[in-house]
């Protein structure tokens, strides 16, 4: 074999070689897209599963924000003040379930409070008539609303209002107090929601 076919030979043999590589590659970079499209994405893994939030940042008196969500809704924190616990214990006469009586909630939430730590209240941020979200209006503001107005949760769709502990006043258009989710506490600033606290009822 001459000298310049023994080049030519080499030459395929590169080409072919080169052209493997770069098919190999295309083909790997087409499927890691595919494959990771079987990994669920964050929406989807937010949706059903528990949800840990660190709410260190909040301050008595405030809700936690950015609001987060769990099960594709939007959970309200809320850090209750002294003052604010105790106006709730005035208030079961105006509620349409002071006690809790009809809502199916975690067995250490049935209390005035509604939570398992009297000051930090959890609640799904759904008002329960249709489903609208309700605004947070922690401070009594009676030339706003009423006389009875001492802080809480209202919904400006159809008028529901909430107390801060989540439970509904008799008068309103939603039938029921807000949901109160499962949950767990970390620690004294981490909260997992999605997870029942398994100590017993305060």
């Amino acid at each position: 074999m001459s000298g310049e076919a023994v080049i030519n030979e080499q030459r395929r043999y590169f080409l072919v070689g080169a052209a493997s590589v770069v098919g190999g590659l295309g083909i790997a970079g087409a499927a890691t897209p595919f494959v990771a499209s079987w990994a669920p994405n964050a929406k989807a893994r937010s949706f059903g599963a528990p949800v840990t939030v660190n709410f260190s940042r909040l301050r008595p008196g405030e809700m936690l924000g950015p609001i987060p969500a769990w099960r594709g809704q939007p959970v309200f924190i809320v850090y209750r003040t002294r003052t604010e616990l105790e106006t709730l214990t005035q208030l079961d006469a105006s509620r349409a379930d002071p006690s809790s009586e009809r809502d199916q909630i975690p067995p250490y939430a049935k209390n005035t409070w509604r939570s398992l730590r009297p000051e930090i209240g959890i609640y799904v941020g759904v008002c329960t008539h249709l489903s609208c979200s309700p605004k947070y209006y922690p401070v009594a503001q009676p030339e706003f609303f009423d006389s009875q107005w001492q802080g809480g949760f209202y919904c400006p769709c159809h008028g529901s209002r909430y107390d801060l502990a989540g439970r509904v006043r008799k008068d309103a258009p939603a039938p029921s107090n807000l949901v109160v989710p499962p949950y767990t506490f970390v620690s004294d600033t981490v909260v997992t929601i999605g997870v029942d606290e398994t100590h017993p009822s305060p």
